[in-house]
């Protein structure tokens, strides 16, 4: 039995966080540190706590690193630069010309580690000729706002970039390359962590335009004219990337593995419905609870508990104008359907500790959560219809805030359904 069902999601989440930590995970993929000069740079939420595990291996190291505001660390060499995410700004701008510098004056016998994490589609801000910063600010919001898939919103990202799909490897070439990666992705490819500033890739500016198009997403006509220009996105093949080699280190699957291990350890029965969940929040949230209440009726006195562990990235297509991300909406719908079923517990959290709009990492879920809301005049289902699952949650005391985890592994849900 389970005494407090909140606390032990919370502690199979702190387990799966903990276990994506790059001080504790990322030495052992290090090589010796090479002779010669050794540059480091890199982006992402996580990429600040990476340089300083690769300082605490190899130390002091030249180099440049961007993150998000309030995610930098203490290196004694490697420069850190904090800047906006997930709409980029002039600071990340600014580094990453200071960063494409850098890269460009090294030669055959330099080598240049890259630390890409989660975040890097926003921190790696270099727009192609005739877009401004204002218009790819204004791409990137209504990006996040459409409900396309990561995948698509980073195709359209890296045709408009002058640094990603590739393009970051090129720069340092003639010197060797090697990028270590946290994923964030569903499926984990390295194209797509970051918009994958090391690693070629095929997609076309057409591709691009046709996203747009599908999604529809309203762009500056300056923005259309740059994408049938053409781009300068590398291709797999192309020879600057060849002393370029792209590892992935950490990835949701890992964390998912450790919360179950934890879970079977307390006495669960685990199902694992997958670490590459996409689609909308509140549709997977309905079959999740349909799952769930179909497992808490098979249940009979006696029987273990049964724990659904999931992760990937769910979508929001906003509709209203509350504060909301992917998970509390999640969490939100998923109360509206469950209804107030008894034994049925649940958390969903970012693990980089930021979902959507507000510095929170997600939601709990129990029985009574509808009843609460109601008590202090909160409606769920204007609340749903709205996107204001942040305030709804702040409202009945049951978000989860960890500030900044230094990781992104993605999105981490859990449902927990006593016999």
């Amino acid at each position: 039995m389970i005494a407090d069902p909140f606390q032990f999601l919370r502690h199979l989440f702190d387990t799966a966080v903990e276990v994506a930590d790059p001080m504790r995970s990322l030495a052992r993929h290090l090589p010796p540190r090479p002779a010669g000069r050794v540059v480091v740079v890199g982006a992402g939420k996580a990429s600040a706590r990476m340089a300083e595990a690769v300082e605490a291996a190899w130390g002091p190291c030249e180099g440049l690193v961007i993150t998000r505001y309030g995610y930098a660390r203490p290196c004694r060499s490697i420069e850190i630069v904090e800047a906006a995410h997930p709409v980029p700004d002039a600071a990340g701008q600014a580094a990453t010309g200071r960063m494409l510098d850098l890269l460009a004056g090294l030669g055959a016998e330099d080598f240049v580690l890259s630390l890409i994490s989660g975040g890097a589609s926003a921190l790696l801000v270099a727009p192609v000729a005739g877009v401004s910063l204002a218009q790819k600010q204004a791409v990137n919001a209504t990006l996040l706002a459409s409900g396309a898939p990561i995948d698509k919103m980073n195709t359209v990202r890296k045709h408009l970039s002058r640094v990603k799909g590739g393009q970051l490897a090129a720069a340092a070439y003639p010197a060797r390359m090697l990028t270590l990666m946290i994923s964030d992705v569903p499926g984990d490819d390295p194209a797509f962590i970051g918009s994958g500033p090391t690693v070629g890739d095929r997609s076309t500016p057409a591709e691009a335009l046709a996203i747009l198009d599908q999604w529809q997403i309203d762009v500056p006509a300056s923005v259309r004219l740059a994408l049938h220009a053409g781009s300068s996105v590398v291709a797999p093949d192309d020879p600057r990337l060849v002393r370029a080699t792209n590892h992935l280190y950490a990835a949701p699957a890992q964390s998912l593995s450790a919360a179950a291990d934890k879970a079977r350890a307390a006495g669960c029965t685990v199902r694992l419905l997958g670490d590459a969940i996409e689609g909308e929040a509140r549709s997977v949230a309905a079959d999740q609870a349909a799952l769930a209440q179909q497992i808490r009726h098979d249940l009979r006195p006696g029987d273990a508990p049964v724990l659904l562990l999931s992760g990937g990235e769910l979508t929001v297509t906003r509709r209203g104008d509350g504060i909301g991300g992917p998970n509390a909406e999640f969490c939100l719908a998923l109360a509206c359907a469950l209804n107030g079923a008894p034994g049925i517990h649940a958390l969903a959290c970012d693990t980089d500790g930021v979902d959507g709009a507000a510095e929170v990492a997600g939601a709990l879920v129990n029985p009574d959560t509808l009843t609460r809301a109601r008590a202090v005049g909160v409606d769920p289902a204007l609340a749903l219809a709205r996107n204001d699952a942040h305030s709804f949650f702040a409202a009945i005391d049951a978000q989860v805030i960890t500030g900044p985890t230094l990781t992104n592994v993605n999105d981490f849900r859990a449902i927990l359904i006593a016999p």
